[in-house]
């Protein structure tokens, strides 16, 4: 059981016993979304756009806000729907409030605290599904919860989030390959294969606790680039692709950030170190091309189960994915080539994608529901 379990792929959006149901499930959500809107504006300060919100002050806290903020909540409020326990929900709870505290400026460490509380309760209710399910893919969903919870804590203790990045980047990239893993028994792996996953999970966590260190940073920019070359291979995804509809929809979406992801971990180790002139490109590259290509893909199974709507397929799905990964290749050209100017356009428009996303969700949303009327 994960992110995608039975009821969440199937569309059974019944409340189970001991569960929260959509009036308390919904205000997660726009918690999650508040940090989304607050880190897209600070990202744009952080390029020197005149965004009208947030203060100038919070351009630093970027990282935390998407990363923790808003993918942290949605995520947590994955999770708990998926266990569909009560207690679950203190974690989208506790990490939507960090992302609160951050908004309202009060002291980093309260915005901390709130956010590395949740992620204990996310790593408590991953550790009981791979209890209860000894599978890879739960081991890898809760390794990827500890690897959140080592970086939020390391950030609360006060260490810059460039030292704690790859831990946080661990959380997303481990979520995401726990749950292709699961759905890769319609195309299982073979023995090899899974031995090799294994061993990429171990290059990520040794290369991501010692990422300043030359040889961490290499292990980490392989295992990144071997991870993205594993999914590519392995998941179902390379066959659905060949179908129609929603279904398509999702496998090119799967599939173009996994090409990101292959280009994130090639730079990192052209690069040497997460950091210089590549920084912004290696991050990206991971974070809006391979993160939110998952993001945009599983939006319309996700949302439907979490919060009870409908969201039937239209051929504007693909305007986000495609204004999104134009804008990244403008934005990763700029920080590869050192032109500034170009950077900041591709940043620009990285924020209209996620704006475009949202306003489509919206209307999809709507569309469900007219559909329902009839």
């Amino acid at each position: 059981m994960s992110l995608h379990d039975n009821n969440l792929m199937s569309g059974n959006t019944a409340t189970r016993p001991g569960d929260f149901g959509v009036p308390f499930r919904l205000p997660l959500l726009v918690l999650g979304f508040l940090s989304l809107a607050t880190g897209v504006g600070a990202g744009l300060l952080r390029m020197g756009w005149a965004a009208p919100f947030p203060p100038a002050e919070l351009a630093l806290l970027h990282g935390p806000l998407m990363l923790s903020g808003f993918l942290g909540t949605v995520i947590g409020l994955e999770r708990a729907v998926a266990l569909g326990r009560r207690w679950a929900y203190a974690g989208p709870l506790l990490t939507g409030v960090g992302g609160i505290c951050i908004l309202l400026g009060l002291p980093q460490a309260a915005g901390a605290t709130a956010i590395s509380c949740g992620s204990i309760v996310l790593l408590a209710g991953s550790a009981l599904i791979a209890q209860r399910q000894r599978e890879l893919f739960t081991a890898t969903l809760a390794l990827g919860a500890a690897s959140w919870l080592a970086g939020n804590l390391l950030w609360l203790s006060g260490l810059p989030v460039a030292a704690v990045v790859a831990l946080w980047i661990n959380f997303l990239v481990l979520t995401i390959a726990g749950e292709r893993l699961e759905l890769s028994r319609f195309l299982p792996p073979s023995p090899v294969a899974r031995r090799v996953f294994v061993a990429i999970l171990a290059m990520l966590l040794a290369g991501g606790a010692l990422i300043l260190l030359s040889a961490g940073t290499w292990l980490y920019a392989f295992g990144l680039l071997a991870l993205a070359l594993w999914l590519l291979r392995q998941d179902i995804a390379r066959r659905t692709v060949k179908e129609r509809g929603l279904t398509r929809f999702i496998a090119v979406c799967l599939l173009s950030g996994y090409a990101w992801l292959a280009l994130g971990g090639f730079t990192l180790l052209a690069a040497g170190s997460l950091g210089g002139p590549m920084y912004d490109a290696v991050l990206h590259a991971i974070l809006i091309g391979f993160v939110f290509s998952m993001v945009f893909g599983h939006a319309p199974v996700i949302f439907p189960s979490v919060v009870r709507v409908r969201m039937p397929y239209h051929w504007t799905f693909y305007l986000p994915l495609l204004v999104l990964h134009a804008s990244l290749a403008a934005r990763f050209c700029g920080g590869a080539l050192d032109l500034p100017q170009l950077r900041n356009l591709g940043g620009l428009l990285n924020a209209a994608a996620l704006a475009l996303f949202v306003l489509g969700t919206i209307a999809s949303v709507i569309r469900g529901r007219s559909a329902a009327k009839t």
